[in-house]
């Protein structure tokens, strides 16, 4: 897995708040995909209680919020936050690139057929900045 991304235990958030950076409501289109979180952050035992945690190499720590529905399997969908302090700013282009990371993260554990190479040439085909540079592994 990519070493630019890592499951960390939940921060500190005193004087902290949380951004939005990103949902993705429908992530059992695929069952791998929900297969990926719900072994990573063992789902299975605490369901809805907590979210999950990830650092990106950028320092930045982001909350992964996952969401159930009625009739459907769990988790269904996945909210990003990343964690700032209180009055700090988003950067945009720092989430952007923590985000891509943490996408080629989850394909890199999903596996085959999935791949980050093709994860990659998507993003450069639809010209996403955060593929512009050499990606750090």
């Amino acid at each position: 897995m990519s070493a630019s991304v890592a499951v960390v235990d939940a921060p500190n958030l005193t004087g902290k708040r949380r951004a939005f950076a990103l949902a993705e409501d429908r992530i059992g289109h695929y069952a791998e995909f929900r297969d990926f979180f719900a072994r990573t952050f063992d789902l299975a035992s605490i369901g809805l209680s907590r979210p999950g945690y990830v650092a990106a190499s950028s320092g930045r720590i982001y909350e992964l919020v996952f969401l159930g529905r009625s009739g459907e399997p769990f988790p269904s969908g996945v909210e990003i936050y990343a964690i700032v302090d209180a009055l700090e700013p988003l950067d945009d282009a720092l989430v952007d690139r923590d985000l891509w990371a943490i996408l080629r993260w989850m394909i890199a554990g999903v596996g085959a057929p999935w791949s980050v190479e093709d994860l990659d040439a998507t993003g450069r085909l639809y010209r996403i900045p955060a593929t512009q540079s050499p990606p750090v592994l």
